[in-house]
This record gives C-alpha cells, sequence and structure tokens, in this order.
C-alpha cells in the first residue's frame, strides 16, 4: 500500500487533490481512498487530506501517520507545522516551489529517510496562473507526483482531471499538469546524469 498526504490551505483544492489521486487509482484497477482532516474549513487554514492506494482492499481509515509520499501546495507550512513527520524511509517529498528544495530552512532529521532525488520542488501556482489563470495549484501538483513515483500514470492522472472538470476547465488544468510532469520528468534526469558523470 502507498500512502500519500497533501498539505495545503483552504482554497487550495487540498481535499479535490486526494480524491483526484484516488481516481486515478481506480482507473488503473486498484483500490484508493481519499479523505481529508477535519477541522477549520476557513479560506487560508492549514488543511490536511490523505490518500492510500493498493492492489487489495484498503480496510485501514485512520489519518495517515507514516506517509510515502507528501505534497506541500503551500511552502508557508514549512515553517509552520512539521509537515514531513512520519515519512517513510526513501519516501517522497514534493513542494510547490520555483526554489530548490535545498534553500528551505527544514530541519534534516525530518527528512532524512528521504533520498537527495527524492526531495523536489515545482513550481505549481506559477504554472497553474501560467494554464488557468488562478492560483490552483493541486492537478499541477498530481502532474509533477506522477514523474516523481510510479503509483499512478500521468495518463491515469489526467482522465481523472477530465472526468472532474469536463470542457476547457479540465483542458488546461492538464496541460498544467502535464507542464509539471515535464519538469519533474527533466529535474531527475538530470539527477541522473550527474550521478552517473559522478561515478
Amino acid at each position: 500500500m502507498f500512502q500519500i498526504r497533501i498539505h495545503g490551505r483552504g482554497g487550495q483544492g487540498v481535499v479535490t487533490a486526494a480524491d483526484l489521486l484516488a481516481y486515478a487509482a481506480f482507473k488503473e484497477d486498484r483500490h484508493a481512498q481519499a479523505f481529508p482532516s477535519f477541522g477549520s474549513e476557513r479560506t487560508g487554514a492549514p488543511v490536511v487530506s490523505y490518500c492510500r492506494i493498493s492492489t487489495r482492499p484498503i480496510r485501514s481509515h485512520e489519518p495517515v501517520l507514516a506517509p510515502d509520499a507528501v505534497i506541500v501546495q503551500d511552502p508557508t507550512l514549512l515553517t509552520a507545522i512539521n509537515v514531513f513527520s512520519g515519512l517513510s524511509l526513501g519516501g517522497y517529498a514534493l513542494i510547490n516551489s520555483a526554489r530548490p528544495f535545498s534553500t528551505f530552512d527544514i530541519d534534516p532529521r525530518t527528512v532524512e529517510a528521504v533520498p537527495l532525488e527524492h526531495r523536489l520542488t515545482v513550481p505549481a501556482t506559477d504554472l497553474a496562473m501560467e494554464h488557468l489563470g488562478r492560483p490552483l495549484p493541486n492537478a499541477v501538483l498530481l502532474g509533477a507526483f506522477t514523474a516523481m513515483t510510479d503509483v499512478v500514470s500521468l495518463t491515469a492522472v489526467c482522465e481523472a482531471i477530465a472526468d472532474r472538470f469536463p470542457g476547457a476547465l479540465g483542458e488546461r488544468n492538464i496541460e498544467a499538469a502535464r507542464a509539471a510532469h515535464e519538469i519533474i520528468a527533466d529535474k531527475i534526469a538530470l539527477t541522473a546524469k550527474e550521478d552517473h558523470g559522478a561515478a
């Protein structure tokens, strides 16, 4: 079972992101669940949602305390809460930012289990503004997530977006998700090339 925790703020589509991810997994004939943490619903308040994906029926319904991946939709949360708490050995950390991961003041202990090549950023809000005209990074980050892991495919995520947002809105979200996927794929390829050169 692969577990994802998504951190953001009210109004950024945090809950929708988990729903889309679960729906994409369903499209690939896997079991999935998505649910939010219940707390303040006001715009701008910290929000957390969870997604589990498995090849077998999922019986757990507790919050995800030991995620395999953490997606941070709002980087201001990095100084407010420990978003990477419990992140599993070899896990993935994705931050919505144009800045490199290494430039954030993050306690090294919180990401020590995460390989350097699994610590990535993508300018999801910038891409959302470019393609949607609105600062909604959720679907964009899912495109990036599909490049980081093989949990769900970009095709399945794009199909889930199209079903959830028919018409032009869905098409623009898909374009932004594909752009994010390409950015992350290029970063991973560059890292692999540098590692090969060092070897």
